[in-house]
């Protein structure tokens, strides 16, 4: 009997369930982005902090539920999210992101051997779980009809500060057209657990970006002149406000390359638990 094939590229994992996608990550068969993938489901950017720092982060978190809409913690050391599915965090991100004291050290394709019995995970709903709901309703999604990641910014618009936690606030850009913003706003406050509504709409110069064409993070999209910038939070607050509080170590996934849950993308907010 042959080997069965394994889907290599982002167009043959667009047809790819939560479960399939998952455990393709988890062998290293797939390192992108997971923009447009999964439809339906939730994903989650994922930070994981030592112990020390997990009561102020998660208090953090909750004082600012728009940029970290907290879906699930693990219990220290333990690097399961059963309430999330069958997930393993050291292993089922797509690429992860690791940082000592600050600056980006290096990037893994996964945590095993840097795992800690200390190391608490906290998994915030993204917007990419929205973004199937948009699409079904022929809105286009600009970065995923071209199979990009989603453009990123730093913003001026602070956070509420919890201990060494605060700054500013990282927005996405998906570009709408103007007769469809109101639809779109309303759209998205359905997914309060994925950033919900737009923070911002309209000139992005009135929250600290100068130029929409050069991103921070992601990949630049086009503006059509019938269109009009619309920014949502990022769980990428996340990353940014930790790089400027210096832990001796934390690990985000890379922006973009989000953890693929089991869970229903339209779930009840009520039915998270956090471990």
């Amino acid at each position: 009997m042959g080997r069965p094939h394994i889907a290599t590229r982002y167009e043959e994992f667009r047809m790819v369930g939560a479960t399939g996608l998952r455990e393709a990550i988890r062998l290293g068969h797939y390192r992108g982005h997971t923009a447009g993938l999964a439809d339906g489901k939730l994903q989650a950017d994922v930070v994981i902090l030592p112990n020390g720092l997990a009561d102020d982060f998660l208090e953090y978190c909750m004082r600012n539920p728009k940029s970290l809409p907290l879906v699930g913690v693990n219990r220290a050391g333990d690097p399961s999210l059963p309430t999330l599915g069958d997930i393993d965090v050291r292993t089922d991100l797509p690429q992860y992101d690791v940082f000592h004291a600050g600056p980006r050290t290096w990037s893994r394709s996964d945590i095993i051997s840097l795992w800690r019995d200390d190391l608490v995970a906290f998994a915030l709903g993204g917007t990419f779980t929205f973004e199937h709901m948009l699409q079904q309703n022929r809105i286009e999604v600009r970065h995923v009809a071209m199979s990009q990641n989603v453009p990123l910014y730093r913003s001026s618009i602070r956070t509420q500060s919890v201990g060494v936690f605060g700054g500013y606030m990282v927005v996405s850009m998906r570009p709408i057209r103007k007769d469809l913003v109101d639809r779109v706003r309303a759209m998205t406050a359905r997914f309060p657990h994925a950033h919900g509504s737009p923070v911002h709409v309209g000139d992005p110069a009135e929250i600290g970006i100068d130029d929409v064409d050069n991103p921070d993070w992601g990949d630049a999209v086009e503006v059509h002149r019938d269109e009009i910038p619309v920014f949502w939070a990022s769980g990428l607050t996340a990353q940014s406000v930790l790089k400027c509080s210096t832990p001796e170590m934390f690990i985000t996934n890379t922006p973009g390359h989000m953890l693929i849950t089991d869970l229903d993308a339209d779930a009840d907010v009520g039915q998270f638990r956090l471990f």
